[in-house]
């Protein structure tokens, strides 16, 4: 019996957490962001990542609350912990530019946040795990190459661009221009204006 009143209990304060999320996300939508806030901050303080991620995007770009990056970072990191894939992209990047702690820890642990954002489909992960591999102190050029190649078969334009950089200087892969050209003509017609340039030259 009290196994079965736990249980009601943990299904009435999700039931609760879900209801407060969706009417803060019709708030925010509505223009009301203050009210938004304060409905994702009561779900989010009762544990559900939907809207501990909700509460990170408004600390981080200042809607219905004052912009704190410090406490972005923390509720983005409330959410990741739980597997939300969008707060570890969100996180990691937080964790590259503001975190706390030793840089070799930080980078660590972002770049292992990164992988499981790109693991669970996330574009910006893969498109920021490309030129991270591709730029980094030690270039990992096909493992960047294959975060790109996954972030263009989302759509993302500026991993196309990328790709079309590959081939073109031979990163990861073998110079191919006809290629490159290719990536290029795509990217500049998905609106990408290095693309264009690219091209122009």
């Amino acid at each position: 019996l009290e196994e079965a009143a736990f249980q009601l209990q943990q299904i009435f304060r999700i039931d609760i957490s879900i209801a407060l999320n969706i009417l803060g996300t019709e708030s925010m939508r509505a223009g009301h962001c203050r009210v938004a806030f304060t409905c994702f901050k009561l779900a989010a303080d009762r544990g559900y990542s939907k809207a501990q991620f909700n509460v990170g995007l408004c600390y981080e770009h200042g809607r219905g609350t004052e912009k704190d990056l410090e406490k972005a970072g923390f509720y983005y990191c409330q959410a990741a912990s739980s597997h939300h894939p969008m707060a570890q992209y969100r996180y990691a990047r937080y964790l590259l530019q503001h975190g706390p702690g030793s840089p070799w820890h930080r980078h660590h642990k972002a770049v292992a946040l990164l992988e499981q954002a790109a693991g669970a489909g996330i574009t910006e992960a893969q498109a920021y795990l490309g030129v991270f591999y591709m730029r980094g102190l030690q270039p990992q050029e096909k493992r960047g190459l294959k975060y790109l190649l996954q972030a263009t078969n989302s759509g993302d334009a500026q991993s196309r661009f990328h790709v079309g950089v590959c081939y073109e200087q031979g990163l990861g892969v073998q110079r191919d221009l006809a290629e490159a050209l290719r990536h290029y003509r795509q990217s500049a017609a998905m609106g990408s204006r290095q693309a264009r340039d690219r091209l122009r030259a």
